[in-house]
């Protein structure tokens, strides 16, 4: 009997990580979740185990090496590695923003994905057919006012998963990045705005339909879970209602 494949989320406390987790293990993958908070995944992994799938909860900041390679002690063979977190802070231009965010940005979207990536890529490749899959954002494509570091950060992450897959290429290991655009969760804008809630509220203001977690994490488990000599390289999803990083139709 063959076993579970194991699938290993990043950021899944919540938004697209936790949507992330429920749609893989309802797709029959063994899903560990890993985040800082841990009371977050630990109560996400109790929900998932409740309703019969195979989850587990392990507390981990991706931008610690040390314990980063300590995590990936457990896995001799592993599936899939979905790299979600991540994140943006201001909304400053380039000529006043702080470099603390930008330097905070680029060690959680880049250096925490390198982190991740590097310690668990002898496992996906020890499965014979492993997936890496790297979210960025449409900001890793295009720039727009305000977005300086968060767009370099992801500009970083997109490059990595492009020049991995050109490095590895000819191994049992498919690199997918998934670059979303305009997507409405419980906690982006407002951590991007540090906790302000109407600032958060303004970016979604009059949009219809932004995308959701689900939608992000469907597209997500659809790129995963298509035959193994199948890779798509770069699947950007964005809501109708939004033609470009910059040119999004609101109805009020």
């Amino acid at each position: 009997m063959a076993a579970t494949p194991i699938a290993v989320i990043t950021g899944a406390s919540s938004g697209i990580g936790a949507a992330t987790a429920r749609q893989l293990a309802t797709a029959g993958y063994r899903v560990v979740l890993t985040a800082r908070r841990k009371d977050r995944i630990e109560a996400l992994a109790a929900e998932l185990t409740e309703a019969g799938h195979q989850a587990t909860a392990y507390t981990l900041d991706v931008t610690d090496r040390a314990a980063v390679d300590e995590f990936a002690t457990a896995f001799r063979s592993l599936a899939v590695l979905v790299n979600n977190a991540g994140g943006a802070l201001g909304a400053d231009p380039v000529a006043t923003g702080d470099p603390a965010d930008w330097r905070q940005m680029y060690e959680t979207n880049v250096i925490g994905t390198l982190n991740v990536t590097q310690a668990l890529l002898p496992a996906l490749t020890a499965s014979g057919d492993g997936t890496v899959v790297i979210l960025s954002s449409t900001a890793g494509l295009s720039t727009y006012e305000g977005g300086g570091g968060y767009v370099a950060a992801k500009h970083g992450e997109h490059v990595l998963a492009e020049t991995l897959r050109l490095e590895i290429v000819g191994t049992p290991v498919r690199v997918i990045e998934v670059a979303p655009g305009m997507v409405k969760t419980e906690e982006f804008a407002t951590t991007r705005f540090r906790g302000d809630t109407e600032k958060a509220a303004k970016v979604y203001a009059g949009v219809d339909a932004p995308l959701s977690a689900d939608d992000v994490a469907d597209t997500i488990t659809w790129a995963v879970t298509r035959p193994s000599h199948v890779n798509i390289d770069l699947l950007v999803v964005r809501p109708r209602a939004q033609a470009s990083n910059s040119k999004v139709h609101r109805t009020r």
